[in-house]
């Protein structure tokens, strides 16, 4: 580590806080390689003179980003990064890269990155101001806007789409710099319009688990789905195939008639899953571009045939999709009519009403039915029976540079470069073996940073993985400092116990008058039995059953442990956090002795690259040494980014499978960090995650130890809060608090 230090060569202690960390997820993800090419561009970045901001949001984005779209994107991000640093722009860095890992994970490929890359560079160029016309002397107004909003974008629009979109922009506003902003920020009507515009079609991005379970589930095959771009591609456009790195689809499918996006990437996939499983590939180097493309045709019946035997309401879809060309919608005196017949067949072997009455059609497809009757077939068998067709319908006017193109393209299906094979010279395959990652041996220190999103009021959208999370495991004292903290407590440890022994759960709870039991219930059969006496219709319900009586309950207490509780406490010679430490230890106390699921964890803040969550007691842990010498060695420092602390914590309280799951905040203060200077905005990102923990079920309560928190914590929690005033009476009052919550 040492070592990657000296290599990244810089002297920023806001760096080196978050080093060893940000390599940990690094040398996870990346090649030895990737790692030196990783610290190469970070020491370039943090030598730009932009200062620490755009070298941390690179060290902690880069390697998210890489897992997405490959190291191979490297030299173009870093390219544009150069470009913009020659030019006015330089300030746009930074919101360049502390977009970039989700802008990367949204599309998912290097080829796609590149595109977007593209459009960036060209609004950049386009938008840049001068005074005289040869030198760029004013920036982008518009182009850190667009980088704030690039994540939110392309969650809505393909490539295609976000190119209209700032086409639109750039054409309409880019002489008008406060209304570019304006644009490019979504904040006028004209912006959210033309983005409503521009959104159509089923993204591969928000179905890509479906279509991964699709797969798995009806095919018993799975790969990476693997997307890519129809908009940049003007003389060719791609369509689907499968290679070694994954199965390659568009990034969005428009609905066809009445068959949705969703069920054209279905057919697609079941396409290239029948070649998979049944095409088996051929030699080509002595077979015509006819031959070929007969055998293709052919062969694509075949797989979709076995793919209908398997799952017979495929035809309907595969029928939808496929066109159907009019029989003599093509001149074979003045145009090459061969697509247009091998469209033609390919629709007459799917559809048995095809109604077609060419002669030479109907026998091959009588014959093709014939070879499938029969079983599976080959791909060989088919190759036979596609050139068989080329020879008898084979015409002159196949030659003719007019070729008729109209309702013959089948576009669900791959592009078939699988099917085929040559031993020509030169056309080995390509070596797809994976470099090796970090060392076997090599040791990696810490986790790697979670990466959650904050909430800007003033925009009303998410700051993309905005906030990181490093998690680690408290560091330890004496336990025996706890012991002693409970035992100075003890009276009031006994008065708690009273009330622990009305809530603690009983073991068994009696069930009476069933008609079906587990034992007799005495009273209920002697009444029965006079009743029966006497001559009056007994009571039937004569026994009793057994239930378990527990509480299901799952507890997260988090600490805030931020400078502020170094401060002594009002009329008191013990500082806030001691308090803290005694009113905790005495919780924990409480709570391990009604048998509750629990955990505790403190949280403090250096900016948002740097917020760090303390493990103290885990849920599988009891409240022994091991727990007591964490809280023995509780410590308070920085400051206070409780959004990203609480939905860190939700992501292990949310795995519990309780009936009801409890966070219990405990603060001495508002939300805040340094490098925030809205009072308001982590105010209101705070108030967004208890909003969320509620959609989750995870019930949230403040306890707040500033006096003046009325001001500003029930716009947070609304009235799920106590303040408690005098914090000398803080262990007495938090355990009571928890049972009152938890009866």
């Amino acid at each position: 580590m040492a070592a990657y230090w000296k290599q990244l060569d810089t002297r920023f202690p806001q760096v080196e806080e978050v080093f060893e960390d940000v390599m940990a997820e690094a040398l996870a993800v990346l090649t030895r390689e990737g790692i030196d090419a990783y610290l190469e561009v970070g020491r370039v970045i943090g030598k730009l003179g932009r200062g620490v901001e755009p070298m941390l949001a690179f060290m902690e984005e880069w390697p998210s980003t890489a897992k997405a779209v490959g190291e191979a994107a490297l030299p173009a991000v870093m390219a544009l990064i150069q470009r913009m640093q020659k030019s006015p722009n330089g300030r746009a860095i930074t919101p360049f890269l502390q977009t970039l890992a989700p802008v990367a994970r949204r599309l998912q490929s290097a080829e796609l990155l590149q595109h977007y890359l593209d459009i960036t560079l060209d609004f950049m160029e386009r938008t840049t101001g001068s005074i005289h016309g040869h030198h760029t002397t004013f920036p982008s107004p518009g182009l850190p806007e667009f980088f704030a909003q690039a994540p939110n974008l392309l969650n809505q629009l393909t490539l295609a789409g976000l190119k209209n979109w700032v086409e639109y922009g750039i054409r309409n506003y880019g002489t008008h710099p406060e209304r570019q902003k304006d644009y490019f920020s979504l904040q006028s009507a004209d912006a959210r319009a033309v983005l409503q515009r521009e959104r159509h079609g089923t993204l591969l991005v928000d179905v890509e688990r479906k279509l991964d379970l699709y797969l798995r589930g009806l095919w018993q095959d799975s790969d990476t789905l693997v997307p890519y771009s129809t908009a940049f591609d003007e003389l060719r456009k791609p369509v689907p195939y499968y290679d070694k790195l994954g199965m390659r689809v568009p990034d969005v499918y428009d609905d066809a008639g009445e068959i949705p996006g969703l069920d054209r990437y279905r057919a697609t996939l079941a396409h290239m899953v029948g070649h998979r499983r049944w095409s088996q590939a051929q030699i080509a180097d002595n077979w015509s571009p006819f031959q070929r493309m007969a055998v293709e045709f052919f062969e694509d019946c075949r797989i979709e045939t076995l793919l209908i035997r398997e799952y017979p309401g495929l035809r309907r879809l595969f029928l939808a999709l496929h066109p159907k060309p009019l029989e003599n919608a093509c001149d074979p005196e003045t145009t090459s009519c061969l697509r247009h017949r091998m469209a033609m067949l390919s629709r007459a072997l799917l559809d048995p009403d095809h109604g077609y009455a060419d002669a030479n059609l109907n026998d091959f497809v009588a014959r093709f039915h014939a070879v499938l009757a029969q079983g599976a077939s080959s791909t060989q068998e088919i190759a036979a029976l596609a050139l068989s067709y080329v020879a008898k319908t084979r015409l002159q006017s196949d030659q003719f540079a007019r070729v008729h193109f109209d309702n013959t393209v089948v576009d669900y299906r791959d592009d078939n470069r699988n099917l085929w094979k040559f031993i020509e010279a030169g056309d080995e395959e390509d070596s797809f073996d994976e470099e090796r990652k970090a060392a076997p041996d090599a040791e990696i220190k810490g986790l790697p940073p979670r990466h959650y999103p904050e909430w800007d009021y003033s925009s009303q959208t998410y700051r993309p993985d905005w906030a990181s999370v490093y998690e680690a495991l408290h560091a330890s004292g004496n336990p025996a400092d706890i012991d002693r903290l409970l035992q100075k407590h003890g009276a009031l440890a006994k008065q708690l116990k009273k009330m622990l022994d009305l809530l603690k759960p009983q073991d068994k709870v009696r069930i009476r008058y069933q008609e079906e039991g587990s034992e007799l219930d005495l009273d209920v059969a002697i009444r029965s039995l006079i009743d029966f006496k006497g001559g009056a219709t007994p009571d039937p319900r004569i026994n009793m059953s057994h239930r378990t009586d527990g509480r299901d309950i799952a507890v997260m207490l988090l600490l805030d442990l931020s400078e502020s509780l170094n401060e002594k406490a009002a009329g008191s010679d013990q500082t806030i956090l001691e308090l803290s430490q005694e009113a905790v230890s005495l919780l924990a106390w409480a709570i391990e002795q009604l048998g509750d699921s629990f955990a505790i964890a403190g949280f403090h803040s250096n900016t948002r690259h740097d917020v760090r969550y303390l493990h103290i007691k885990g849920y599988g842990e009891h409240f022994n040494d091991d727990v007591k010498a964490r809280l023995a060695a509780m410590e308070a420092g920085y400051s206070t980014r409780m959004g990203a602390a609480m939905r860190h914590a939700a992501h292990y309280l949310g795995a519990r499978s309780a009936d009801k799951k409890l966070m219990l905040i405990l603060t001495d203060g508002m939300p805040s960090d340094v490098d925030v200077h809205d009072e308001r905005l982590l105010v209101e990102d705070t108030r967004q995650a208890v909003k969320e923990l509620d959609q989750d079920g995870i019930f949230t309560y403040c306890i707040s130890l500033d006096p003046k928190a009325d001001d500003y914590v029930g716009d947070i929690f609304g009235r799920q809060y106590t303040v408690i005033d005098h914090i000398d009476r803080l262990p007495e009052r938090l355990p009571q608090l928890f049972m009152a919550l938890t009866k």
